[in-house]
């Protein structure tokens, strides 16, 4: 059960961080152990910035729930990521969501160096007077979904980390009402880590 008596439920989507298995698209360019790193540090800030946020929250993982690791517990809910492909995965966690009887729904990655709580509270808050919010990635796709009922359509048909996932999902919710966050940065390769100084030491 959920530690929050709350209407609202954020969603955190992780990758178990091990090694030659996270962030492949970055270790081509700063290396396997440097991409894990990189991805823990990222982890942790995802941690710290949802931490803050007064809604009930979600820990899905991809391979196996952890039980001692950053997300403790008696803050987080653990659950499996279930399907084979992250559209069947994002559409079960939000399915089983609304099943428990959630009004507003909100998936966030968990590699998002921008991301800042107040992101999370404008997306709850536009939920109030909009059927779907979204936040644009800089490279096609999108950081974060939030819905008030259950809309199928944009989990499907989508080739995910390709750079038509924003647009795609945006024509399937045409006769949505959308509210759109501000355009953020999602790390995937070596030449994301340069706006940021604490990062440029992985940078050849």
């Amino acid at each position: 059960m959920s530690t929050k008596n709350t209407d609202n439920v954020l969603l955190i989507f992780t990758r178990n961080p091990e090694l030659g298995k996270v962030k492949t698209r970055l270790a081509k360019g700063v290396g396997q152990e440097n991409a894990l790193t990189i991805y823990k540090e990222l982890l942790q800030h995802t941690h710290d910035v949802v931490i803050k946020n007064d809604c009930a929250k979600r820990v899905g993982y991809s391979v196996k729930i952890r039980e001692h690791d950053m997300w403790e517990a008696s803050l987080f809910e653990k659950f499996q990521q279930e399907g084979a492909d992250l559209g069947q995965r994002m559409e079960q966690a939000f399915s089983n969501a609304f099943s428990d009887n959630y009004k507003k729904v909100i998936i966030v990655g968990s590699d998002l160096y921008d991301l800042r709580t107040h992101h999370l509270e404008q997306a709850f808050d536009a939920l109030t007077t909009n059927d779907v919010v979204i936040g644009p990635a800089k490279d096609g796709g999108y950081y974060l979904l939030g819905m008030r009922v259950l809309i199928t359509d944009v989990f499907k048909n989508k080739k995910w980390g390709g750079d038509t996932v924003l647009e795609n999902t945006l024509k399937d919710l045409s006769s949505y009402t959308v509210y759109k966050l501000e355009e953020l940065n999602d790390i995937d390769f070596a030449e994301d880590l340069k706006p940021y100084p604490e990062f440029s030491k992985y940078i050849n």
